[in-house]
């Protein structure tokens, strides 16, 4: 069964990026880790303050459309334009959530709510304009977010903490709006447990961004236009984002809400004019299948089956041909061996299939469509790629003289790990030879087979099938060939 998809949005506001470099933020850094964290620069259109900042946001759209302002929402446009909650809510009913403790955010203050109509809401208005109240607000909407998120099932949700924002007005970025930071983090880390408290978590795949919406001056305040008050920034993780991405391109307020709609598999309907897209990224590292994902060596594999298993008395239907697809010789062999009306040792199946599918990719072989080019975007982007065979060797040698050994950072074939395909050991080894963890890697494959040897290895996957059909999952993408993968990154220099 599919893991449901679900996302949490924690926003913190006036998070000075400088500052995290010096304040210990480990459930940040977390979240940054898994994914990606990016500099956002507040658009020159945008005045730096929250209620512009968190419309773009959680809108996905300029303010130009929305028309929030300032912080004065009087006048907004955020009927015609709704949060990713509301919009969630209203158009695919959908269970949203949103818990803050600034006022306009979830009411009529000052022109709000901006947060139209989530299923469920949280508030806890500060008792008093202090640094202090501002935490104990802050600490009552987590507590509150706590419950909901450990015991509900919310499919999107927006947490918003204030508290770092307002000691900046009061203090100034000093210690105080540090310590402030640090206790944000925490309250983030309490959230993330919650996630994991979860009793359907194990069937859940979920996506979690943090955002802030600004920046500061030294002496707190913003509203103007230096770097200090421009410079903001998003952390994203999930099951469909490789651990240390790089993001293609420059990363965007509007991109936020965009992000969640992608994370939910919620293709933006065109009349949502939404001005942001989810953010392409690029995976440290690359592992390659070989056999029908760069080369079309699939019907060779298939024809040799069918060879052996005819010259042993028996014809492969086109049910036992899929059966084989993405196996190893040994495995082919063992398969075979059970069809046989003649006794047969799995030993000399092996060498039989070994022999004649060697013979013929000696022949020649076809680069699939796009092979090419991804190869060499990988080696223009110094994204290292490493060869993940279920062949054995002397096939994927022969195979690299037309690949190109001199591309790969390694090679892995059949015969090299204690076990092959289906099981995950040649993906984990050929990330534990780029010195990577398997969540940072990103496995290209066709089969089934393969697939399920690369998720057991933790990867993210991109599906590109050849024979056997392949259903999209979290943490799996299915494109129909490798172009397909490069236009997703988009061209060069982006």
């Amino acid at each position: 069964m599919p893991r449901a998809r679900r996302v949490l949005v924690v926003g913190i506001d006036g998070v000075r990026l400088d500052t995290l470099a010096r304040v210990p933020t480990p459930h940040l850094d977390t979240v940054a880790d898994s994914g990606f964290l990016a500099p956002v620069t507040v658009a020159e259109s945008t005045p730096t303050m929250s209620g512009p900042c968190w419309a773009t946001i959680v809108t996905g759209v300029r303010v130009t459309k929305h028309a929030v302002w300032s912080n004065d929402f009087t006048g907004h446009r955020l009927g015609v334009f709704p949060d990713f909650t509301t919009r969630l809510a209203r158009q695919d009913g959908r269970r949203t959530y949103v818990a803050a403790a600034w006022e306009p955010l979830v009411t009529v203050a000052d022109g709000g709510p901006m947060f139209r109509r989530p299923t469920r809401l949280t508030h806890h208005a500060p008792a008093a304009d202090t640094p202090q109240a501002w935490e104990d607000a802050d600490e009552a909407t987590v507590r509150d977010a706590v419950t909901v998120l450990t015991h509900e099932d919310p499919d999107a949700s927006f947490v918003y903490l204030g508290a770092p924002d307002e000691t900046a007005h009061h203090l100034g970025c000093g210690t105080a709006y540090e310590e402030s930071i640090v206790a944000a983090d925490r309250r983030l880390g309490r959230l993330l447990t919650a996630l994991r408290a979860r009793p359907t978590y194990a069937d859940e795949a979920w996506t979690v961004l943090v955002v802030t919406d600004h920046g500061h001056r030294d002496e707190g305040g913003h509203g103007g236009a230096s770097e200090a008050e421009r410079t903001a920034w998003l952390a994203c993780a999930g099951p469909d984002i490789t651990a240390g991405a790089r993001p293609l391109r420059p990363v965007r307020h509007e991109d936020a809400a965009a992000q969640v709609y992608a994370a939910l598999d919620r293709t933006p309907d065109s009349h949502w004019t939404l001005d942001g897209t989810a953010v392409p990224t690029l995976p440290q590292a690359v592992l390659l299948d070989m056999d029908g994902t760069l080369v079309d060596t699939e019907p060779l594999w298939l024809d040799a089956a069918r060879e052996v298993a005819a010259a042993h008395g028996h014809t492969l239907t086109d049910e036992e041909g899929a059966g084989v697809l993405g196996r190893t010789c040994a495995d082919t062999a063992a398969y075979l061996a059970t069809l046989s009306p003649r006794a047969v040792s799995d030993r000399a199946l092996e060498s039989d299939l070994e022999d004649t599918f060697l013979t013929a990719v000696e022949k020649g072989v076809r680069l699939r469509p796009g092979a090419r080019d991804l190869l060499d975007r990988l080696a223009d982007e110094d994204i290292p790629a490493a060869l993940v065979s279920a062949s054995p060797r002397r096939v994927v040698d022969a195979v690299l003289k037309t690949l190109g050994a001199e591309v790969f950072r390694t090679t892995v074939a059949d015969g090299e790990t204690d076990r092959s395909k289906p099981h995950p050991d040649p993906y984990l080894e050929a990330a534990a030879r780029l010195h990577l963890p398997p969540g940072a890697c990103l496995v290209v494959e066709d089969s089934p087979t393969g697939i399920a040897a690369a998720e057991a290895a933790g990867c993210r996957v991109v599906a590109v099938p050849s024979a056997a059909p392949i259903d999209a999952a979290p943490g799996r993408r299915v494109l129909d060939d490798l172009t397909a993968l490069l236009h997703t990154w988009g061209p060069y220099g982006t």
